[in-house]
């Protein structure tokens, strides 16, 4: 996950950026830079591929200075790692300076357009549509901050960013559009900083303001004044933060899954980067030590996953058979390490493991080494087991987890097994350049997606939680893609809540668990848009029949759901192979309001452990 620092104040700014930057290293980079003004106005951007270190030891040979600058550590999206792809970006003529986390989902359409305007790119980032545009809105006359407003609302996709301008020395422009990341301003005595994270502002100050989504500050050594990205002041007073490293992790959140369910658009973003390419399109996973012939070559997928894996591995298998045209199953490992299963050669066995040491998964991955399959780990954890057992590894980038009950790496296991269906479907023919192209850009969309699921219902949940805080029990349903996101809203919910509660196919339910529902069982029902929706009203008739009560998490605007439902959460319209993942988010939130209003542990569970490496 990128990480963002930035200064303005009396001092040198070099030092306390590589410093900064070093705070955010433990999110995963793989260049950094920097950019920094003198009092003059002056730019002087120095960034290089690899550790910090690089970039340490290329400012001792080419030394800048300027007392405010911005930072950045990059893990690559568009562009491979490179000196040229690093952050800071500026424009055509060196004017603006901008740093970036997210993806900019019409930068194809923008660089056109800045193109033909006469705007020229030096990078193969989607970042550098950003400072090229705020020029082109300071050449038609706005002013640094207007003009960075301006460009802002043309973005599409979330985003976090801070710019600088050549003849706006001393101010730092900072704004965040949906969940990408984090932006926050700290306040010294004389001196301000923008950062992505709470964890780099720790060292400096314990005065800051948290932006909101649609929010941007114009930052100067005297501190912040904030505004909505329409323009309207919005009164942000600073608040003082927790010392210690703890606190500070939290980042303001209550618990640390609550943080983590909001980090998720962030961590998509991260599962994507180097992943995806639009000219021409494809997807990339050269992290594979084998290329397209061997994918060419596998003519079934098995999938592997214990609990929240287990779930996500269920998703994949279905990715593939969509997306590769072949047979694709998922598998409790447990249960496929004790029997004698068919796999051989041209068998691809797919282990999900986000801690990449459970002891079941592991085996089952044993197994089918030995009986010649070729293996892939998909894992949250670098140098785990699983990515020293398998032929291959495929990273979730989502970043350190500490809630024992998976929200993120659920996410990114999902998305990653996304990608790699769609790769398997490239190399044997199932998927054209058009329909890679399609699928590359319905990936581009998730992190957004994901930040507008989180941001709906926020007033829903109070109401939810005081209605149902007592139910015995909860019933789970979903159809097609949508029946794992039934299991797993079920399991996140018996993780945290210790009520049980049961996911299953919605038209299982009238094959005995139909029985168990009454006025004190609950039923959350998955009824999105999608070719399976009028079933599944009809499976909420048959519950409210019987008087059970109906909350269904529902396609916004969905007046037939809201009708045939007691409550609703609302998820935003999204394309079908990305529902799971934008309607998990609300049933994640349920679970966690259910449990915090209880009292419960949320991030150490009762009887729960991170990693299940016994037996």
């Amino acid at each position: 996950m990128c990480g963002i620092f930035g200064y303005t104040g009396p001092d040198e700014a070099a030092p306390l950026l590589l410093t900064g930057l070093e705070r955010l290293a433990y999110r995963g980079y793989d260049s950094a830079g920097i950019a920094l003004q003198a009092p003059s106005g002056a730019l002087a951007v120095r960034k290089a591929a690899g550790r910090i270190g690089n970039l340490a030891a290329l400012m001792e040979r080419e030394p800048a200075a300027g007392t405010c600058g911005v930072g950045h550590t990059r893990w690559a999206t568009h562009g491979a790692p490179s000196d040229a792809n690093a952050h800071p970006h500026t424009d055509a003529a060196g004017r603006v300076v901008a740093v970036h986390n997210g993806i900019v989902e019409n930068q194809t359409e923008l660089r056109a357009r800045l193109v033909d305007a006469g705007y020229a790119f030096t990078s193969a980032t989607d970042t550098e549509v950003i400072p090229n545009l705020v020029a082109w809105h300071l050449d038609q006359g706005a002013s640094f901050p207007e003009a960075v407003r301006l460009a802002a609302r043309e973005l599409h996709g979330a985003h976090a960013i801070v710019c600088m301008h050549e003849g706006t020395p001393g101010v730092l422009v900072a704004l965040r559009i949906g969940h990408a990341g984090g932006a926050l301003v700290g306040h010294g005595a004389g001196a301000s900083l923008v950062a992505s994270d709470l964890t780099a502002l720790m060292p400096f100050t314990r005065s800051v303001t948290f932006l909101e989504p649609g929010q941007m500050a114009v930052v100067t050594p005297n501190g912040c004044a904030v505004s909505t990205l329409e323009g309207e002041p919005v009164e942000a007073a600073p608040r003082t933060v927790e010392a210690g490293e703890q606190a500070a992790a939290k980042g303001g959140y209550k618990h640390f899954m609550l943080k983590e369910i909001f980090e998720q658009p962030e961590s998509a973003t991260s599962a994507l980067r180097g992943r995806l390419a639009f000219d021409p399109p494809g997807v990339s996973l050269g992290e594979l030590p084998f290329g397209p012939e061997v994918l060419r070559a596998v003519d079934r997928a098995v999938l592997l996953g214990m609990g929240t894996s287990l779930n996500a591995a269920l998703l994949g298998a279905r990715y593939i058979e969509a997306l590769a045209r072949i047979p694709a199953g998922a598998e409790n490992a447990a249960e496929f390490r004790y029997r004698d299963p068919v796999v051989g050669p041209s068998t691809l066995v797919v282990a999900v493991t986000q801690s990449g040491e459970t002891a079941d998964t592991l085996e089952a991955l044993a197994l089918a080494r030995r009986a010649g399959a070729r293996t892939i780990a998909i894992t949250n954890t670098a140098n785990s087991q699983a990515t020293r057992m398998a032929e291959g590894t495929l990273l979730m980038h989502a970043g350190q987890e500490v809630g024992v009950a998976s929200s993120k790496t659920f996410v990114t296991s999902v998305e990653t097994m996304l990608l790699l269906a769609g790769a398997i479907g490239a190399a044997r023919g199932a998927l054209d350049e058009m329909g890679i192209a399609e699928l590359m850009e319905t990936a581009a969309r998730l992190p957004a997606l994901v930040g507008e699921a989180l941001a709906l219902n926020e007033q829903a949940y109070p109401h939810l939680v005081a209605r149902f805080l007592h139910a015995r029990r909860f019933l789970f349903l979903g159809r097609g893609l949508l029946e794992p996101i039934a299991r797993e809203g079920a399991l996140k919910l018996k993780e945290i809540s210790y009520v049980h509660a049961e996911g299953m196919a919605a038209a299982e339910m009238k094959h005995g668990p139909i029985a168990l529902v009454d006025a004190d069982t609950p039923t959350v029902a998955f009824v999105l848009r999608d070719g399976l929706h009028a079933k599944m009203l009809a499976n909420l008739a048959a519950v409210r029949a019987r008087g059970g009560p109906v909350l269904a998490i529902a396609t916004q605007g969905d007046t037939e759901a809201a009708e045939a439902a007691d409550e609703v959460l609302w998820v935003p319209p999204c394309p079908p192979l990305l529902a799971p993942l934008v309607a998990v988010v609300p049933a994640q939130l349920l679970a966690y309001h259910l449990a915090d209003a209880l009292g419960n542990d949320v991030d150490q569970p009762q009887n729960l452990a991170k990693s299940v490496t016994v037996e």
